[in-house]
């Protein structure tokens, strides 16, 4: 009969080697996302009003925008944007989120990684059962004046949109992500990002700028990326 000290080093050698495979698979699976192209464009931080404080500060004051008081959770690794939007949008409409209690239950990301990433269309998904009540419209194939009279929108209380973009088109290279948009100013054609990766963080765009990167491809879905709706139920 097999004594209790050797049947827990077996269950611990078992353990360990499913998460080395695990983590084996997380990393094939990261390292083969294809390098994203350089684009052949100006990257928007090079222009003064990308996080310039004065447009940053009329931006934050703006109705919608003031729900999120001027924080922004961030992403703990580069693959879960998407519930790291999410987590933003719930906190809020004040209610209490993280990524991870995004990713919890939600039937995506089980390791605690979104490889390669979840898609505009999984994310309305993980919205409609983490905000149940809320109506989530996912809106793509858009023109430009559509594109601006969201944006428009984007500024309504009782509304809260997120988009998915390709960083390419605005930096020069990089790829797919999700974030939240908290504003438009209009007078001044500028949209309000709230980057969940740190290393950006809350940036301004002109709405043409930002337009040509949500009017991309996602190549793992074929599907043009977009915008998410999210209107919580009346109080």
């Amino acid at each position: 009969m097999m004594t209790l000290m050797p049947r827990r080093r077996l269950l611990r050698r078992v353990l360990l080697a499913v998460l080395a495979l695990l983590a084996l698979l997380v990393a094939v699976a990261w390292f083969s996302i294809p390098t994203p192209r350089e684009y052949d464009v100006i990257s928007i931080k090079q222009d003064a009003r990308y996080q310039g404080a004065d447009a940053l500060a009329r931006a934050w004051s703006l109705e919608a925008a003031s729900a999120y008081h001027g924080r922004v959770q961030y992403q703990h690794n580069p693959s879960v944007c998407g519930p790291t939007t999410l987590a933003n949008v719930i906190t809020s409409l004040g209610g209490e989120a993280t990524p991870r209690s995004v990713i919890e239950g939600s039937g995506y990301c089980w390791t605690g990684y979104c490889i390669p990433g979840v898609s505009l269309d999984e994310l309305a998904q993980i919205a409609r059962r983490k905000l149940p009540g809320a109506e989530v419209e996912l809106i793509r194939d858009l023109s430009l004046e559509e594109f601006r009279a969201h944006l428009r929108r984007s500024n309504d209380p009782g509304v809260r949109y997120t988009v998915n973009f390709l960083r390419g088109p605005l930096f020069r290279t990089g790829g797919g992500h999700h974030s939240p948009i908290a504003g438009y100013l209009e007078q001044d054609d500028l949209v309000l990002v709230l980057d969940v990766n740190e290393r950006f963080g809350p940036w301004l765009v002109p709405s043409a700028r930002l337009f040509a990167a949500i009017d991309t491809v996602d190549a793992a879905t074929e599907h043009k990326r977009g915008l998410l709706r999210i209107t919580p139920p009346a109080r």
